[in-house]
């Protein structure tokens, strides 16, 4: 793959991927994760994982990174919430 369309991808990724930080650190912050539904996080997962599983099939770095980076962050969201309330 062009490697400057995968820096592309792996921007993309990164950006995308942040958008889990602010619920993560609110959640950390206040023990409230009421209104956070576990089934959003578990069916986020399951369609990361599935993404991630291409990403190797295609050797795709950037894919395989954002995903994977997503997946912790929603077990990490599962498991606050499970935790916190």
């Amino acid at each position: 793959m062009d490697p400057s369309l995968e820096l592309f991808g792996l921007v993309a990724g990164a950006i995308t991927s942040l958008g889990f930080v602010p619920q993560l650190m609110k959640g950390y912050r206040t023990r409230k994760l009421e209104d956070i539904s576990y089934y959003m996080p578990t069916v986020l997962s399951i369609g990361m994982i599935l993404w991630f599983t291409y990403g190797i099939f295609i050797n795709s770095l950037a894919i395989m990174i954002a995903n994977a980076f997503g997946v912790f962050c929603c077990i990490v969201l599962i498991l606050m919430k499970k935790i916190y309330v």
